[in-house]
């Protein structure tokens, strides 16, 4: 997945973007994408890569790791 796709996590829409190992989480505001942060694949549960793969972004696993990922960006300051 070389472009990027709208999920929905705790109500606010997101981007998300794999490329290779990496999945990249953002958000979209004003028309402009502010990447928040990227993951190392390998480092998500094993349900949520198999979510990944078969782009299941709805799977609660792959949903709870991108909450913790924009938890940690909020808790960050960004």
């Amino acid at each position: 997945m070389s472009d990027s796709t709208t999920i929905e996590l705790g109500g606010e829409e997101y981007l998300v973007r794999r490329e290779g190992g990496t999945l990249s989480l953002g958000r979209q505001v004003g028309g402009e994408t502010t990447w928040l942060d990227d993951v190392d694949v390998s480092q998500l549960p094993a349900p949520a890569q198999e979510a990944l793969d078969r782009g299941d972004h709805d799977e609660q696993t792959l949903q709870t790791a991108l909450l913790g990922v924009v938890q940690a960006e909020v808790n960050r300051g960004g």
